[in-house]
């Protein structure tokens, strides 16, 4: 029997009212008697599901909606329409068994008490959530050790680093055993060390707990570490939900091949359908439209002795930017999208570039 999905979203949308206040003394003393508001769509009729013990990032540009649903999917905020259901329960309904299954930590919100020693501020978590006592140390010690913070326990909260920091707020997150994580930016800030503990930790848990995972993160390498599918929304709209690698193969347009020549070889390339990178080294550095990509890979074979071939697609984070910058991404599913322009990197001129 097929067990129901942990997170179903249909329609979910909100608007927030701004107030526009008129300029001077005069427009103060106009907005106490007729105030003028103007509508904000944060989140436009999006419609997506995740079934149970998923890892599914969730990106976007900055105001694109992302914090916004995290909120109206652990209860904080109401929406102006759609519905949404998280293991069974209406989230902004607020029951006690919901409320006891879920977490929601975000990356610049405290929740551990700052003059309390972590060990205080976690055992407050403890008492809030009723787990009793060998159950609270034993998941305490667990976690701790795994995230390497077991000698920081009796510190200051204060007087943490912004890294231990953030793995005591994960730890008050999971003491009482969630079955949905709702994670907004839980690497932001921490240097590389940290951020690396963090996804080990999280790609573990996910795995030995089953628990459903909804992550935001600006770092593509949370994503790629820790998801295997990823949502998309932009000004509030769905715009794109599936596999990672799916962003790479459907809105990149080009490859990267290179080819490594016999000392004194020069490439003839006059007629090759490629646009040409760099040629140092006996290196060939070539990119290819993907339509063209095994007619210039056999050209290449068929002329010239190769001793070694590299295929190397755009990077997903930098597909990813693109699509976050281009000022016209429609709204709606990403069939309907063009594909973006990619971004190369700076490369020195050619040498060939007249061959």
């Amino acid at each position: 029997m097929q067990s129901s999905p942990a997170i179903e979203v249909n329609g979910l949308t909100r608007i927030f009212r701004t107030y526009k206040k008129q300029p001077g003394l005069t427009g103060a003393l106009k907005g106490l008697f007729a105030r003028e508001y103007e509508p904000t769509v944060a989140v436009n009729d999006i419609n997506f599901t995740i079934e149970q013990g998923e890892c599914v990032g969730f990106l976007g540009p900055n105001g694109a909606g992302k914090t916004t649903t995290l909120k109206m999917l652990a209860g904080l905020l109401h929406p102006s329409a759609g519905t949404a259901t998280v293991l069974g329960f209406t989230p902004w309904e607020r029951k006690q068994e919901y409320r006891r299954q879920f977490a929601l930590l975000l990356g610049q919100k405290n929740q551990l008490w700052w003059d309390l020693p972590a060990r205080e501020s976690l055992a407050l978590n403890g008492k809030i959530y009723r787990i009793p006592s060998a159950d609270f140390t034993r998941r305490v010690t667990e976690l701790t050790e795994l995230l390497r913070v077991d000698n920081k326990l009796d510190v200051m909260v204060r007087e943490l680093s912004l890294g231990e920091r953030m793995k005591f707020e994960l730890i008050a997150a999971l003491l009482h055993r969630p079955k949905v994580l709702f994670l907004d930016e839980p690497t932001i800030g921490l240097d590389v060390v940290s951020q690396e503990t963090v996804r080990d930790f999280l790609r573990t848990y996910n795995r030995t707990s089953e628990t459903t995972i909804l992550l935001t993160s600006h770092y593509m390498s949370d994503i790629e570490a820790l998801c295997d599918r990823t949502i998309i929304i932009n000004e509030g709209a769905l715009f794109f939900d599936g596999q990672l690698a799916e962003i790479i193969d459907r809105f990149s347009e080009y490859r990267f091949v290179t080819v490594k020549l016999p000392p004194g070889i020069l490439p003839r390339i006059a007629d090759i359908p490629a646009e040409i990178m760099v040629f140092a080294d006996s290196r060939l550095r070539l990119k290819v439209a993907r339509a063209n990509f095994i007619l210039v890979c056999r050209m290449l074979l068929d002329r010239h002795p190769v001793e070694d071939l590299e295929i190397q697609d755009v990077s997903a984070e930098e597909v990813v930017r693109e699509i976050f910058t281009r000022n016209s991404a429609p709204h709606g599913v990403l069939e309907s999208a063009s594909r973006p322009a990619v971004r190369e990197p700076a490369l020195s001129p050619s040498p060939l570039a007249v061959l």
